[in-house]
């Protein structure tokens, strides 16, 4: 199972032979928080026809859509950080949300500031320090708020009206029409806060969905038999762990309960408010009147929950068209790569959940879809074993950096020419940190091939394998199966040696973590 070493060089003449030989391309990056891959049409699936994006759709039909694209933790800050530096967490440090990010430290933005690069982040940072490699930065503090959000600046802190996608669409274009250096390339990040709990869309998208009836996965019912104490374990079910009020809306009675006192109904001007009581106001008659409970109950809390999280969606792909529109309609698009990517993916009912961490492939697998015209063919389909963890390096090849020899991904450049090399990787390292934690997921780490996927709860002692070609929804662990012998061994062997390439220290088991 190739690890990809002659991937990391690439001669000037293979470059060139690829359409890439002209003037260093601009870069813009759009990444959403906890935006599934099926929460996006061009991806297909159960929501594609109810709930389309054609805006984000336009990356896949004008470049190429990955298909395999994974993440090396899947949670917030670490994902952020690995896409920055490069390197798995335990070497660029935050191995879970709790952790300040080490700004000191080499990233990519720092070097592509050092070759002529102007770089710009607007949005979520979520990383706790400022942010570093950068000369211009408008961030949210912390999660950020959807409505009326501030921003942390080189100058201070500023708060501005409106709706958070909406705003970092608005600042995103004010600097690229208004604010760049029009004689240096660019790298943008755009970073949204949507669609991360809890789920609140612009006003005017609060009832877009009302109408619609979402089809259910087929496992949101799932009584987890067949899978190990993690998965039974947890605390992120729609059915247990999402909140009636905050999560989905319904308002309570009680005129100091926090809904009104802190979070998004606080944070929201008398207009707005009027506007969000008009809207979820006679959902919450409807629902109370109902009085569901069982299974009836879980279903309406799946139909609310997409109302939601769709809507908030919905914004952020319309920034997307903007973007594209402006790039096409000033020429910018023709040396301009748009990468559209999430932190990591995300559940929508699968298995009765929300939220992520888990190594099972809803929130392993996370969207990644990019244009570079003349460069990527159009409508393009890859199902090679990409990884957040590449970003860094696919970005630095772009402009023509050198890749330091301590970052730990492939660039991507010879997979979105159709030219994936030989000995690409086949499989993919995994490593989930974060507990005791909100949503109780066990640590974890695994290794996944495009076939099979072995996972180790190592605090408790556990181990699952699952064949995503027999069983794709990862119902039933085949690790006691006899017949799957061989591929766990070498598998296992394939795990040992990914810990030793990516300089894992030894796993430290805590019985006290069960």
């Amino acid at each position: 199972m190739g690890y990809g070493s002659a991937a990391l060089v690439f001669s000037s003449r293979f470059l060139s032979s690829c359409g890439i030989g002209r003037s260093r391309p601009n870069i813009i990056f759009i990444f959403s928080d906890d935006h599934a891959y099926q929460a996006i049409s061009a991806y297909g699936g159960r929501l594609a026809e109810v709930a389309p994006t054609p805006n984000i759709d336009r990356i896949a039909n004008e470049g190429m859509r990955f298909d395999k694209c994974c993440v090396t933790n899947s949670i917030c800050a670490p994902s952020r950080a690995t896409i920055l530096t490069g390197k798995h967490s335990h070497l660029n440090g935050v191995v879970d949300n709790s952790v300040e990010f080490d700004g000191t430290q080499q990233t990519f933005p720092k070097l592509l500031q050092q070759s002529g690069y102007q770089t710009a982040i607007i949005g979520k940072w979520h990383l706790k320090s400022d942010p570093t490699g950068f000369d211009f930065y408008q961030v949210l503090p912390g999660q950020g708020s959807y409505y009326n959000p501030d921003f942390l600046t080189s100058e201070g802190q500023i708060r501005v009206d409106g709706y958070c996608t909406d705003i970092i669409t608005d600042k995103a274009l004010e600097w690229l029409k208004n604010e760049r250096d029009l004689s240096k390339p660019f790298m943008l990040m755009v970073q949204h806060k949507a669609p991360h709990r809890e789920w609140s869309p612009a006003l005017r998208h609060l009832t877009i969905f009302d109408d619609v009836e979402f089809p259910e996965p087929d496992n949101l019912f799932d009584d987890y038999e067949g899978r190990g104490t993690a998965a039974n374990r947890q605390d992120m079910s729609v059915e247990k762990t999402m909140t009636l009020n905050s999560d989905l809306k319904v308002k309570p009675e009680d005129k100091d309960a926090p809904y009104y006192t802190r979070g998004y109904y606080a944070r929201m001007n008398e207009e707005q408010r009027q506007t969000w009581d008009a809207a979820y106001d006679p959902k919450t008659e409807t629902f109370k009147k109902a009085n569901l409970t069982g299974k009836d109950l879980l279903s309406w809390k799946y139909q609310r929950y997409l109302q939601d999280y769709l809507g908030c969606i919905r914004a952020v792909d319309e920034g997307v068209g903007r973007i594209l529109d402006y790039l096409d309609e000033t020429g910018l698009a023709e040396n301009t790569v748009l990468m559209y990517n999430s932190d990591q993916g995300f559940y929508l009912g699968e298995h009765g959940w929300f939220d992520k961490r888990f190594m099972y492939e809803e929130s392993y697998r996370t969207p990644l879809l990019a244009r570079w015209p003349g460069v990527i063919k159009p409508g393009s389909i890859n199902d090679d074993l990409v990884s957040n963890l590449d970003f860094a390096q696919t970005f630095l090849d772009m402009a023509k950096v050198e890749q330091p020899a301590d970052m730990q991904g492939l660039s991507l450049v010879p997979v979105m020419t159709g030219k994936t090399p030989r000995d690409w990787r086949t499989g993919l390292y995994y490593h989930y940190y974060e507990y005791p934690a909100v949503h109780s997921v066990r640590r974890h780490e695994g290794v996944a091939t495009k076939r099979h996927k072995l996972i180790h709860f190592y605090d408790l002692g556990e181990w699952e394998l699952y064949d995503l070609e027999k069983d794709p929804q990862e119902m039933k662990s085949e690790y006691e199966n006899p017949e799957y012998a061989d591929i766990i061994a070498e598998l296992k062997l394939e795990l040992q040696r990914l810990r030793e390439v990516y300089q894992l220290p030894p796993l430290q088991p805590d019985k006290e973590k069960v």
